[in-house]
């Protein structure tokens, strides 16, 4: 059975960093793709970042680039999002997820944690 643990949310302040935890067991993840994604109270869950195993590529939303890195470690199926210079409207439940890759979809969640991020 697939399952995904995510952990490391919490509160912080404007400008202050967290990093998010995503464990994962149940399946071989080197074919596959994880990815973290957001929703914020009264809007849709939104992409956020995603990290190919195979090739160690990574993707990032517009509204994260240059500030928040994905990254994973193969041998302890962990993927972690580093999430610096946080801003208000990163507030919002982030979900890390998995897919196959080179399928669009996403197969696997996990439950969430939540990221508050104060004024």
């Amino acid at each position: 059975q697939v399952q995904l643990v995510e952990s490391g949310g919490g509160l912080v302040q404007a400008g202050g960093s967290l990093r998010l935890s995503c464990a994962a067991s149940g399946r071989t993840f080197s074919s596959y793709a994880m990815g973290w994604f957001r929703q914020a109270p009264g809007k849709e869950r939104e992409f956020v970042a995603i990290i190919i195993w195979s090739s160690g590529g990574t993707y990032y939303a517009d509204t994260v680039q240059g500030r928040f890195t994905i990254s994973g470690d193969n041998a302890k199926n962990m993927v972690y999002l580093q999430m610096n210079s946080q801003k208000p409207e990163d507030t919002a439940v982030y979900y890390c997820a998995s897919r196959p890759a080179g399928k669009p979809t996403y197969d696997y969640w996990g439950q969430g944690t939540q990221v508050t991020v104060s004024s």
